[in-house]
């Protein structure tokens, strides 16, 4: 069984979630707070740039898309670059041990179907989200991965942002580290990728900003020391000092829409898994540092 041929069950927004509609029109919702969320200096930064500039960038050309690798102090590229000081490691070797371990009713492990990971996954991470046709639309990896779960291990899909799903996503990413991006961009990923460059652009929340006010019209300029990048999504998951933990790029996602004091889409949300596509997209042809690891 090829990975991207099929999908896991969909995680639709709830049916009347605020989320799905009314996002630019209806800037705040008051059944759910957020002004208690914190407020991560990058996002103040962003908030602070996109309101003061006058002068927006057109799109980031292919040759001048950097990683956020390389706006990060020595330190920093140091940790990332040492496995035995990076602390994404760990998860790697806890998500090796899950690909060994047999789960669920069928008893069967990952690698009783794919083997050793860095043959069989070698360049996976860089391909995802795909399209999937029993799904008829675009999975990410941690679908691909609970869909080998429900239907081949028989056993219950893992809660996103679980240790498991960080540490299996991480595992297989790391197949892939070195390589460059190439999500396929053919007739049936490009609506999937359109809708995520839509929502990229869409103004949202109590502060009507988009993604593109901070990464393609402010990149590169500095707020109280905090650098503004371009937002490539090449080292997910990673290890972001800010959370003392592994995150998801859907993580990063939701932390930006609280940020710009907007409703943040459900884990799996279908807008998530858009907005993942267009990025890595959007990053073609840069290199995958999964895990990588950021301020």
């Amino acid at each position: 069984m090829r990975w991207g041929d099929q999908a896991p069950a969909s995680s639709p927004a709830q049916a009347g979630d605020p989320v799905t509609t009314g996002l630019a029109s209806a800037p705040y919702n008051h059944r759910r707070r957020l002004l208690d969320a914190p407020l991560s200096r990058g996002i103040t930064a962003c908030v602070l740039v996109a309101l003061l500039s006058s002068l927006a960038r057109a799109e980031i050309p292919l040759a001048e898309r950097r990683s956020g690798y390389e706006q990060m102090s020595p330190a920093t590229k140091a940790m990332q670059d040492d496995d035995t000081s990076n602390p994404a490691t760990l998860s790697v070797l806890d998500g090796e041990a899950l690909w060994r371990r047999k789960a669920g009713d069928a008893n069967k492990a990952c690698a009783d179907c794919h083997g050793d990971a860095a043959a069989s996954m070698r360049g996976v991470a860089a391909r995802y989200p795909a399209f999937s046709s029993a799904q008829g639309r675009a999975i990410d990896i941690e679908q691909r991965i609970n869909l080998c779960r429900t239907e081949q291990q028989k056993a219950t899909p893992l809660a996103h942002e679980s240790r498991d799903l960080l540490a299996l996503t991480a595992y297989i990413g790391r197949q892939s580290r070195g390589m460059p991006i190439d999500v396929a961009a053919d007739e049936k990923t490009k609506p999937f990728i359109e809708s995520g460059r839509r929502l990229y652009a869409m103004r949202q929340g109590q502060l009507n900003l988009s993604c593109q006010n901070c990464h393609d019209d402010n990149w590169g300029q500095k707020l109280a020391g905090v650098p503004l990048v371009q937002g490539h999504p090449n080292g997910y998951p990673l290890y972001r000092l800010e959370w003392q933990s592994l995150g998801s790029l859907q993580r990063r996602l939701r932390n930006c829409l609280i940020g710009m004091r907007a409703e943040p889409y459900p884990y799996g949300a279908d807008e998530y898994v858009d907005l993942e596509l267009f990025l890595m997209w959007r990053a073609r042809g840069m290199t995958v540092e999964t895990p990588a690891v950021r301020p």
